[in-house]
């Protein structure tokens, strides 16, 4: 960097202008795995949402770019210096090096590999817990009470256990203490049901699988199914439940809702089972779902 340049960041370098549209991207996605409105976002991390349209459409704060730089001076990642997490070993450096190297399909392979390694570390009873997860209106509540009867187990939704925890409507958690405090207890809700019932269907809430850490205990501690829709039968079964919460105010809810669910997918297919509901009624779901887990138990 050149003398008197060191607070000066109005000239973009050649690679910093598509460093910013990575940014924009990266933010968006994550507000729509969330299910977020910008609005939400602006209240739940403090930040105007006059920013956050300059954040989304590519145009950063000059001290992003800042931060960056000296990154780069000092040749570490930027996540290195944003982190809160202690200083990685040397070892973890030297597996995320070997990560960068490999392919999509070749990272599944090693996380399988590693789920296997060590499984003596971690409770592998996922036969006797069932989580349901996917969009809302994809049948987890109705589908997972109706298995829960066949099957002569309980049916509990963590949704429920986090209103009791709480002592508020899950909608009130989201206005009175964000996303990060509703995820908490979310996680809490999961390890209870987990430890404390021999055996149980789980439904879950639909953004749980975009916490990574919940979405890989999930993944160890039960038999994970994705139930999916197309987007018109998950919006058209959300209105017949009379719940609009994510589309409130927002008349471009059908957008929205593909939005996510884009941004989601990739989690969802984590999930060890799919079961497309799409087209079906709900005793036809019902017999696939049975014939689906049923082996597993």
């Amino acid at each position: 960097m050149r003398k008197g340049r060191q607070n000066d960041t109005s000239h973009i370098e050649a690679d910093e202008e598509p460093f910013l549209r990575h940014l924009a991207e990266r933010v968006r996605a994550a507000r729509a795995r969330r299910g977020m409105t910008r609005k939400n976002l602006s209240r739940d991390s403090d930040v105007s949402e006059r920013y956050l349209a300059q954040l989304e459409g590519g145009e950063g704060n000059a001290s992003v770019l800042v931060l960056r730089r000296i990154a780069r001076a000092v040749g570490l990642p930027l996540e290195s210096l944003l982190t809160e997490a202690p200083e990685r070993s040397v070892d973890e450096l030297l597996v995320l090096e070997s990560l960068k190297r490999l392919e999509p399909e070749e990272i599944a392979e090693l996380r399988h590999y590693i789920d296997r390694r060590f499984a003596a570390k971690n409770r592998t009873d996922k036969a006797i817990h069932v989580s349901l997860v996917g969009l809302r209106g994809a049948g987890k509540s109705t589908l997972g009470r109706r298995l829960a009867d066949r099957l002569g187990v309980p049916f509990v939704e963590l949704n429920r256990l986090i209103e009791e925890e709480y002592g508020a409507p899950i909608n009130e958690i989201l206005e009175l203490s964000g996303q990060s405090t509703y995820r908490r207890y979310e996680r809490r809700a999961l390890e209870r049901v987990v430890n404390d019932y021999p055996a149980a269907i789980i439904g879950t809430g639909g953004g749980l699988v975009t916490e990574p850490s919940t979405l890989d205990y999930l993944l160890k501690h039960t038999l994970t199914v994705w139930l999916t829709a197309s987007p018109e039968e998950h919006m058209r079964r959300v209105i017949e439940q009379g719940d609009m919460r994510p589309m409130a105010d927002n008349t471009e809810a059908m957008d929205d809702l593909k939005r996510i669910l884009k941004a989601r997918e990739p989690y969802y297919r984590k999930a060890q089972l799919t079961l497309s509901t799409a087209g079906k009624t709900e005793d036809e779901s019902l017999q696939d779902l049975l014939d689906l887990v049923s082996p597993q138990l």
